[in-house]
Order: structure tokens, then C-alpha cells, then sequence
């Protein structure tokens, strides 16, 4: 299974997050599940609904003990990550889950978004 993690700003729109997807895979990477924080699922849910995929809400306390590969001073400080995109991606994808790429940004660069892949693909 391979699952899309998001991070965004809340002024993103729904093309933000369009476009940061596109950016992550490529358009030619089919991904299973999008991830966000749990408080930021809601402004995901029209992309999930829109590609008829589930949509995973992770806690903020899962963030700090994911191997990312990026480092974001504002995210490390609001959330205790470096990237919350690569975070959520690979607390979604479980235990054993590796990022397959880190994180790419929207055109506008308002929305993040990184791929990760559970050992069950």
C-alpha cells in the first residue's frame, strides 16, 4: 500500500493539494490512502473524496519518532518534525513502512506531500 501524507497550510486550496500530489508521484504513482494530521483531515477530505480514497488521520504525538528525511525549522517547531507530509506518510503506512520519496511541494507551495509504502505492497 502506498499512502500520500500531506502537510499544508490552512489557506491551501484544493488545487494546492491537487498540485503536490501530482508533484510527489510523478502522475505516474498510484497511492492507496492520503495522511494528514488528525486536526487537518477535514481540509483533506475533498481531495479524498474527489479520488475516491481513504483518508488517514494521524495524531501529532506519532510525529516526533518517524524517520523523515527533511527538516523544516516551523514544522520541527509547531509539530516536533521536520516534515509533516514524510511524518504522516509513514505513521500511515505502519511499523515497517519506508518513505519512498521525501517531501515535494505544490506549485504554490502552500501544500507538501510525500509518499510511503507498508511492507504489504
Amino acid at each position: 500500500m502506498i499512502v500520500a501524507g500531506f502537510g499544508f497550510r490552512h489557506s491551501a486550496s484544493l488545487a494546492s493539494l491537487e498540485s503536490a500530489l501530482e508533484q510527489a508521484t510523478g502522475a505516474m504513482i498510484a497511492v492507496d490512502a492520503l495522511a494528514t494530521l488528525d486536526g487537518k483531515a477535514g481540509q483533506l477530505a475533498p481531495l479524498a473524496r474527489k479520488l475516491a480514497l481513504p483518508l488517514m488521520a494521524v495524531g501529532v504525538e506519532r510525529l516526533a519518532e518517524q524517520p523523515v528525511a527533511t527538516r523544516s525549522p516551523a514544522s520541527m517547531a509547531a509539530h516536533g518534525t521536520g516534515s509533516v507530509a514524510e511524518a504522516t506518510a509513514l505513521a500511515a503506512s505502519g511499523l515497517k513502512g519506508r518513505l519512498l520519496s521525501p517531501r515535494a511541494f505544490s506549485s504554490d507551495r502552500l501544500a507538501s506531500c510525500a509518499l510511503a509504502e507498508s511492507p504489504a505492497s
